[in-house]
């Protein structure tokens, strides 16, 4: 076949969807002298014309994309305001939320548990729960090496240990002593002592301090040392004693022990007498006096001189350690609405069904008032959330019907019926009107909380008009939102976006849908388009463009050859 022929024989059999291409536009693809076709542009330039539904359908995609990410942050904004809804139809969201006013908030606070009756109760605190606390005689150093001695720690349930210092013990210092009582038990049952010990250093020396791991009576425990001679802290001349409980081990064999209580305005001298009248005897003599600067003394002493007795009141000569003891364990003491309430805690629950009561200090005879209301704050900060997420919504859904004044066209979903029908059911979700099964209320429309709609369909909200309603009306605040039985307001803006937002079947899950599978049906198409039509037209096309170009190679020659046989020369013939 001449070159001419090839050439012409590839136009003749380009197809169809082919851009015509003639002989000339493939000579024109030549450069130079030299003939020739540059095949990868020329096949490129079919290839792009047999593309062009690809780029429909492309384009198609682009608009699916735009449509889809505007369409989800619609969801998202939508799904916001739903849970807001929820939120204000919860027993346990914001409205069930309740704070407590204290009239002494020096003395008593109180928090209230979410859904706590509201109300006023008075609250008397007599006394506070305290944690029994004792504390040694002070020492030069920690380190400081303690004369042989013993002292036992009795619990108020029972519980006792006896500590013996020096003689090979290894208990020989206070820093030997914190150690032991940290890890000391019971010595007849192995429970631990609940109590704890330190050291406490200071200008004077350094002291052992043991106190109960936690408050109240049962938590009280003594200390109790042997001595042949005590002396109780002298009293100022007039002062009495007040109720305790003094507890002697006697100096005789078999020892016994012996509990004797002080009642209040009682003497030293009283209480000699009392010592002195136990029967059987204790083996040690109480004797009441007055020292020389007139204060009230009172020892005791073992009759034999050598036989110890223990006793747990604090010690002014006679023991190593000299135990003191700084606080006794006692429960607090309070009426709550007239009853009478014992804690061994200063943190007190049950008194008021919901309220938890933080004991401060204790006023004896004097009533505290505890306020149990709504929590306005709580409240206001749900409500004002909700409408700042109604208004993202609504301002996203509003955006796709705005017509842009240079391209004259919506947004991308102007005409996507989920998105029309969404408008209309926001807005005319918050035209609810609540109105109670029995009696008024003054709260029926959002209105009446100060929200107030503009015509674009964005809410705003008149904080003081809020503020008052919160304050004064909080019970039809709650029933607005919350109705009877959880079918209110917030249930009824629920149920409308549920349509929407429904994973299982909501209107955005099927449009979203349908958008995934609109575009995956395009990918494919242009796959199949490509794996079907476009690799083969490649092929083909490729080898006619090349078998054409190389016809066009050899047509200078062909057409020497020809002009040689025509008698033609390259400069003409000038004779004519």
């Amino acid at each position: 076949m001449s070159s001419v022929s090839a050439v012409n024989s590839l136009v003749s059999s380009t197809t169809a969807t082919t851009p015509a291409v003639s002989i000339s536009s493939i000579l024109a693809a030549t450069s130079g002298t030299t003939a020739g076709i540059d095949v990868t542009s020329a096949v490129a330039a079919a290839i792009y014309a047999d593309r062009a539904p690809e780029r429909a359908w492309q384009a198609d995609q682009t608009t699916l994309s735009s449509q889809t990410t505007a369409l989800t942050s619609i969801q998202t904004a939508t799904e916001a305001l739903a849970t807001d809804m929820q939120n204000l139809n919860s027993l346990t969201g914001p409205l069930a939320a309740r704070t407590v006013t204290s009239s002494n908030s020096n003395d008593l606070t109180a928090t209230a548990a979410t859904g706590t009756v509201s109300g006023t109760h008075t609250v008397v605190v007599n006394s506070l729960a305290s944690t029994a606390a004792w504390y040694s005689s002070a020492e030069a150093l920690p380190t400081t090496a303690l004369p042989p001695s013993s002292f036992t720690l009795t619990t108020a349930s029972g519980l006792s240990h006896t500590f013996q210092i020096g003689s090979g013990t290894g208990i020989d210092t206070l820093n030997d002593l914190v150690t032991a009582v940290n890890s000391a038990t019971d010595s007849a049952t192995g429970v631990k002592l609940g109590v704890g010990a330190t050291l406490v250093s200071d200008s004077s020396g350094s002291r052992l301090a043991i106190t109960s791991k936690t408050s109240g009576a049962a938590a009280d425990f003594s200390i109790s040392e042997p001595f042949t001679s005590w002396t109780a802290p002298p009293m100022a001349s007039g002062s009495t004693l007040g109720v305790n409980n003094i507890t002697l081990t006697s100096a005789t064999s078999p020892a016994t022990t012996t509990t004797i209580t002080t009642a209040s305005g009682e003497t030293y001298s009283q209480l000699a007498t009392a010592i002195n009248a136990v029967t059987p005897s204790l083996g040690v003599t109480a004797t009441a006096g007055t020292d020389s600067s007139g204060n009230s003394t009172l020892s005791v002493v073992s009759q034999d001189g050598t036989t110890p007795f223990t006793i747990n009141q604090p010690s002014s000569t006679g023991a190593s350690l000299g135990f003191t003891q700084a606080l006794q364990g006692a429960d607090a003491s309070l009426t709550v609405d007239g009853v009478p309430i014992q804690s061994a805690s200063n943190t007190v629950s049950g008194s008021i069904s919901g309220v938890t009561l933080n004991l401060l200090g204790a006023a004896p005879g004097t009533p505290i008032s505890l306020t149990v209301a709504s929590d306005a704050s709580q409240v206001s900060t749900a409500i004002n959330q909700f409408v700042t997420d109604y208004n993202t919504a609504i301002g996203l859904v509003n955006s796709q019907f705005n017509v842009d004044s240079t391209t004259n066209s919506q947004g991308v979903l102007g005409t996507d019926a989920t998105v029309v029908s969404l408008q209309s059911a926001l807005e005319q979700a918050f035209n609810y009107v609540y109105t109670p099964a029995t009696g008024t209320t003054s709260v029926s429309t959002i209105g009446d909380l100060g929200i107030t709609m503009a015509n674009d369909g964005t809410l705003s909200v008149d904080s003081a008009t809020l503020n008052s309603a919160l304050t004064n009306n909080a019970t039809d605040v709650q029933n607005f939102f919350e109705g009877t039985a959880l079918n209110g307001f917030a249930n009824s803006v629920y149920n409308a976006l549920n349509t929407y937002t429904s994973p299982a079947n909501g209107a955005f899950k099927v449009d979203l849908s349908s958008m995934a599978a609109t575009n995956a049906d395009l990918t494919s198409q242009i796959n199949d388009y490509e794996s079907g039509y476009i690799a083969s037209q490649q092929t083909v096309l490729t080898a006619d463009f090349s078998q054409a170009e190389v016809a066009l190679q050899q047509l200078p020659q062909q057409m020497a050859q020809i002009n040689a046989l025509l008698g033609l020369t390259s400069t003409g013939n000038s004779n004519g």
